[in-house]
């Protein structure tokens, strides 16, 4: 569910953006762009239930700061070039992006940072028409007073929930898709970097297992080809599942236990994954995510 997916993408209501009427087409992309081609259409459901298995940046993060590894502001997207992004793809990327990195600032309490953040954030989410399912005001005080995390959390939840139910209705899903791969691929971006410092066996197997889940967001974005923005994307993201071609994940079933579910006791077999990845994959994985991401924010 998306409330797993990005549990950190925080804006604004109200104020004008003067970007915003010159591309008003461009914000009302319909999926009737998917192609027409040997690629089969892909339902909103089956959207959903794809995307439910990408690891949320909050998780990530999380992950990484396991690993004793400190704040780094350098990993962060700058937030001064925020009007270069002109269309409605790029828009929706970004957020995705500034939305991941929202969330590694508040897992480090990085409190000075976020108001910068939050006000790219509230520009983007202006941009694609999104912008009236928060209050800015609000979640500002929120950030900068440090003591209110988990409602800031909460909120965010909230807020995201609302906009992805709102492209949905609104036949805007190629939309919510952009900013679904940007949280992945920022989130990538956090953890192939601190990998090169780290080497931690967990963060290695992480980005390993990121290759099923790549290839359900291929799934999803190949059927908007009929964009030249989704085009381009899609062959970026070709030139990754590439790169994660070498790598060997088999599962091993372990015991299974009784967990709970709906008020009764059910079975669940657990299966452990067993994951064969090299250093070299790593490194190749590393700098296309690197490239991808700044292709997205040049």
């Amino acid at each position: 569910m998306f409330t797993f997916i990005i549990p950190i993408l925080i804006v604004s209501s109200c104020s004008n953006n003067n970007n915003n009427e010159s591309n008003v087409e461009d914000l009302e992309v319909p999926d009737s762009l998917i192609t027409k081609d040997s690629v089969p259409q892909i339902s909103n459901k089956t959207i959903e239930d794809l995307v439910q298995n990408i690891s949320s940046p909050i998780e990530m993060a999380s992950l990484i700061k396991e690993t004793g590894s400190k704040f780094s502001p350098e990993l962060l997207a700058p937030t001064n070039n925020i009007d270069k992004y002109e269309t409605s793809v790029k828009r929706a990327l970004a957020l995705g992006i500034y939305g991941a990195d929202l969330g590694y600032l508040n897992l480090y309490n990085q409190t000075r940072f976020i108001v910068d953040y939050l006000t790219a954030i509230k520009t983007l989410a202006e941009g694609i028409k999104v912008d009236q399912f928060f209050d800015f005001n609000a979640l500002k005080e929120l950030a900068t007073s440090g003591d209110n995390v988990d409602t800031l959390m909460y909120l965010s939840v909230s807020s995201f929930n609302k906009i992805d139910k709102y492209l949905r209705a609104h036949n805007r899903t190629n939309i919510s898709v952009l900013i679904i791969t940007g949280v992945w691929i920022e989130g990538m971006y956090f953890a192939t970097q601190i990998n090169t410092d780290a080497q931690n066996k967990k963060i290695s197997d992480r980005i390993a297992e990121q290759k099923t889940v790549l290839a359900n967001l291929l799934l999803i974005l190949k059927q908007y080809k009929g964009d030249k923005d989704f085009e381009n994307l899609v062959k970026n993201m070709e030139k990754l599942k590439e790169a994660y071609e070498p790598i060997e994940i088999t599962y091993e079933l372990g015991e299974p236990k009784m967990v709970e579910k709906d008020g009764m006791l059910v079975v669940v077999q657990n299966e452990k994954p067993i994951i064969n990845v090299s250093e070299k994959d790593l490194e190749d994985i590393k700098n296309i995510v690197a490239d991808i991401r700044y292709n997205i924010l040049k």
